[in-house]
């Protein structure tokens, strides 16, 4: 594929030098270097570079399986179209660049095509779970200063009380006074961006999950989140054409990490299995049927599985990582004896991409989620001296400042 832009062009290199090194630890972490971009939009310089290939773009990128057995996939090709007219859409409802947008969709394609057709507009984009009450949904519009918002005509009832002057676009059963995104179909398949996106400009605004205090805004850029997924590919091992699927629910950083930039950025295809009520029966059997060669699930995800005939995969994915907590090691050791593989773990925040992992082909050491992945140079820190020690905070050396870390 022929790089169109000089941020295409070192996005490739960087990419490129991963993958020559993937499973030679010390050489990718050695010699790796993020790329420097000054003008990037991933909408456009990668992914609509990648659907414009024939042979890349006639490939499956996402690829959804029902709760009823129903499913559907979309190839690259097609989701670039259907992007542009989403964003033609968002354009003539007033979307501008600059502007936030509220996006609360669960995993159905409407959620990757407005990703897609807001970064093109270089629009704000606030991912939103979708279990968020008028409370949240308040907070997120005052906090977040967001002009427009776009959910599920199911979810739109929960905008009743919460006044304000924003554009309300539905997915599904518009009510009275909505957008209806369906419209979109009927719009220009061709879509002409209104100028170059600097890849220091906003591209998306995280909520955090605020545990322990009021939720935070973390603030990622058009090269931190895109580019700076490279980290996250690598230490899954993503490769083209791989089938990737994870455990993740829209709205949190993780479903971006390894649900949008991750495999994507490896031409991978997303692999989604939607259920109201989590059985890892047909997990197995989906993953089984679909051909999955990558998996990511949390720890609570793979505890469940362990609890199934895990010999029911005869084809067990070539990937299997973990992220969120440590695995504790009677878990990793089951799955070792049903499949052959060690699940490895990965550290990483809403304001980072994957910082910490163990990545494919390296000795894994009992009870360590790893090492620093490329890109990142990660200290520990006593936290009553401040100083280097052998145990202590993690911390990123600043000096080295990763393209993937947040804004603020």
């Amino acid at each position: 594929m022929s790089a169109t832009t000089p941020g295409a062009e070192a996005f490739y290199a960087a990419r490129a030098f991963l993958w020559d090194h993937r499973e030679d630890y010390e050489a990718a972490y050695r010699g790796f270097r993020w790329p420097e971009l000054a003008e990037f939009n991933w909408a456009l310089d990668h992914f609509d570079a990648v659907a414009a290939d024939p042979g890349r773009g006639a490939r499956r990128a996402l690829w959804i399986v029902e709760g009823d057995g129903s499913e559907a996939s979309w190839t690259f090709a097609e989701l670039s179209e259907r992007s542009n007219r989403v964003a033609n859409r968002l354009r003539s409802a007033g979307v501008a660049r600059g502007d936030r947008v509220i996006l609360m969709l669960g995993n159905q394609v409407e959620l990757w095509e407005t990703l897609l057709a807001a970064m093109k507009l270089g629009a704000v984009v606030i991912p939103a779970t979708t279990l968020l009450t008028a409370a949240d949904l308040r907070d997120r519009l005052d906090r977040g200063g967001a002009r427009h918002v776009v959910v599920a005509g199911a979810a739109a009832g929960r905008f009743d009380d919460v006044a304000g002057d924003y554009t309300r676009i539905a997915v599904g059963g518009a009510p009275d006074g909505w957008l209806r995104y369906e419209d979109a179909a009927a719009g220009d398949a061709a879509f002409t961006p209104d100028g170059p996106t600097r890849a220091t400009d906003t591209l998306l605004l995280y909520f955090t999950s605020g545990t322990t205090a009021r939720p935070k805004l973390v603030e990622h850029t058009h090269a931190s989140y895109p580019a700076g997924h490279l980290s996250t590919m690598y230490w899954i091992g993503l490769e083209p054409g791989d089938v990737h699927l994870n455990i993740s629910s829209p709205g949190w950083a993780k479903h971006a990490w390894s649900n949008v930039f991750a495999p994507w950025n490896a031409q991978a295809c997303v692999f989604i299995v939607n259920y109201t009520r989590f059985d890892p029966g047909r997990l197995l059997a989906e993953m089984q049927r679909c051909g999955v060669t990558s998996f990511c699930a949390p720890p609570t995800v793979w505890r469940m599985l362990i609890q199934s005939d895990l010999t029911a995969l005869t084809k067990p994915p070539r990937l299997v990582v973990g992220a969120g907590e440590p695995l504790n090691p009677e878990v990793i050791e089951q799955l070792r004896r049903a499949w052959g593989l060690t699940v490895r773990d990965g550290y990483g925040q809403t304001e980072t991409t994957a910082q910490i992992g163990n990545p494919p082909g390296q000795p894994l050491k009992a009870g360590s989620m790893g090492r620093p992945l490329p890109g990142y140079s990660v200290v520990l820190v006593d936290p009553l001296t401040g100083s280097a020690a052998e145990e202590g905070e993690i911390c990123i050396d600043l000096a080295h400042r990763p393209v993937a870390l947040m804004r603020g």
